[in-house]
């Protein structure tokens, strides 16, 4: 697609962005700006690759503390907001500099993975002894009150710019259908968990899960790195909180 060129075109493409991102995306509006912005809408105005500014711009991100699936949905609000589609090398560069951002910071445990916004797979087996703890009171078979909802994106011979897209855009997709009342974990490359009360709406969750991951992936310009379809199913649970952390070790292979 070419793209009109100018400064006025420029400045009114990074303010539609902008305007894009704080809308759907981006959490604290005072730190979205950043120098590098202006280099990708100028390179995208000049019909120049925005694969080295995207990467700087990642690298800042990175560095002020921005997950990487707000760093790429933002990028992707760029692409909404001139009506193109999103340039995968605008996706890499900006992927790859929020790794390189990453590694320049001391390394900090927590409970969240950086790559995905998701907690880990320790959290989420903490959060499942809180549940058998629960049931073993109320006297319930946690086999009848909760289940798992499992979704396998795995493909093999990714890049790893094209994972960590892939795993923002599903982590991204997890937290937008199931919300925080849910824990949840990437278990491993392309496989994810969520905790979930047995309902009604937990197979229509599961089916929306897939159509929702299947579309952020386009949105992203990243759809070749999923399995197609998409497998997400519900899981049972065992009689006890070791089994059931053996099943996430399971999962995880």
């Amino acid at each position: 697609m070419t793209m009109p060129t100018g400064g006025a075109w420029a400045v009114d493409t990074r303010e539609r962005w902008r305007t894009a991102s704080l809308t759907d995306v981006w959490l604290r509006p005072g730190d979205w700006y950043h120098p590098a912005v202006d280099a990708v809408v100028e390179a995208v105005a000049d019909g120049r690759s925005p694969e080295a500014p995207a990467h700087r711009l990642g690298v800042a991100r990175s560095s002020a503390g921005i997950g990487l699936d707000e760093t790429l949905e933002d990028v992707a609000c760029l692409y909404r907001a001139v009506g193109a589609p999103v340039d995968v090398d605008v996706v890499r560069g900006a992927a790859l500099g929020w790794v390189q951002g990453r590694e320049r910071e001391p390394t900090l445990s927590g409970v969240r993975d950086p790559a995905t916004g998701l907690p880990t797979v320790d959290y989420l087996g903490e959060r499942l002894r809180e549940t058998y703890g629960r049931a073993t009171g109320a006297a319930l078979p946690v086999s009848e009150t909760h289940c798992l909802v499992v979704v396998d994106v795995a493909v093999d011979d990714l890049d790893a710019w094209q994972r960590m897209a892939r795993a923002a855009s599903v982590g991204r997709t997890l937290d937008q259908v199931f919300g925080s009342g849910h824990p949840m974990a990437s278990l491993s490359d392309g496989v994810f968990a969520v905790l979930c009360e047995r309902s009604p709406d937990v197979a229509r969750l599961s089916q929306s899960v897939r159509r929702i991951i299947e579309r952020n992936a386009q949105i992203l310009g990243v759809a070749g790195t999923l399995r197609r379809p998409v497998r997400v199913w519900l899981e049972r649970l065992p009689s006890s909180h070791a089994a059931a952390v053996d099943l996430l070790q399971h999962l995880r292979r």
